[in-house]
């Protein structure tokens, strides 16, 4: 099972050969749009979550706990994603990792909705090209919560607080803020609880997990456009969970 693993600071060793090299942790630095919401399922997740290959772990960084609003748009945060990622990458280098030989090289990651965001395109072509990996969601981060409970392939006309009421609606869903809750606030549904997202010990149905991700995956496959903004709904975040974090499930 995953640990929670972070922190502001991380150790830096030159050398060490190619077994030691082999033997640390992946470093990730993420950019979270919500300030909230989405580092609170990350810690979730990595604390509950399974590895997906033994000995082969991550320690996930929040690079921008408490920025200001303007500083959490999408290009903006793909901008600063860059500056991070030519740093740490300067620093792996430094400390022996190979980007095309270690598996545990330096990734940077920014994680942002739709909502109604300019530059929704531009954020997503520049972290392309600098190498900066995105996980993206239309409207919002609350579609992913949502899959976690049923299947959604309607449109909410980019408006987030469409989602937010129907994840808010789901059969439990309040129940996971305290025994005897029925009814939450948008403000409230914020915060993430281990029970919207992790599969109760008695299910034996597919997990939370594996249910969102193939909901998520045939929706993301319907859209023929190109343009992003047109997107309505999609969400990828199961690439971060994956591909970022190296977790198979939760």
């Amino acid at each position: 099972m995953a640990r929670a693993r972070g922190g502001d600071s991380v150790s830096r060793r030159k050398g060490g050969g190619t077994k030691g090299r082999a033997g640390r942790a992946r470093q990730v630095y993420v950019y979270t749009e919500g300030e909230v919401t989405e580092p609170e399922y990350i810690d979730i997740i990595v604390r509950s979550g399974t590895w997906a290959e033994p000995g082969r772990t991550v320690q996930h960084h929040i690079e921008n706990p408490n920025a200001e609003g303007k500083h959490r748009k999408p290009l903006r945060m793909v901008q600063e994603a860059v500056r991070t990622l030519r740093r740490v990458e300067r620093e792996a280098k430094d400390a022996g990792l190979r980007r095309d030989k270690d598996w545990n090289w330096p990734q940077v990651w920014v994680l942002f909705d739709r909502d109604d965001h300019q530059g929704i395109r531009e954020a997503l072509s520049l972290a392309e090209k600098e190498g900066v990996h995105v996980a993206y969601s239309h409207p919002c981060f609350e579609l992913w919560r949502l899959l976690h409970y049923t299947n959604y392939t309607a449109t909410f006309g980019g408006v987030c607080g469409d989602a937010n009421s129907r994840l808010r609606s789901r059969p439990g869903f309040a129940a996971t803020y305290g025994r005897g809750v029925r009814t939450v606030t948008e403000q409230q549904s914020k915060h993430v609880r281990e029970g919207q997202v992790l599969t109760p010990a008695t299910d034996d149905e597919l997990s939370r997990y594996r249910t969102a991700k193939k909901h998520a995956q045939k929706i993301n496959d319907g859209h023929s456009t190109a343009n992003p903004n047109d997107w309505d709904p999609y969400t990828d975040m199961w690439r971060f969970v994956e591909d970022g974090l190296l977790l198979s499930g939760y």
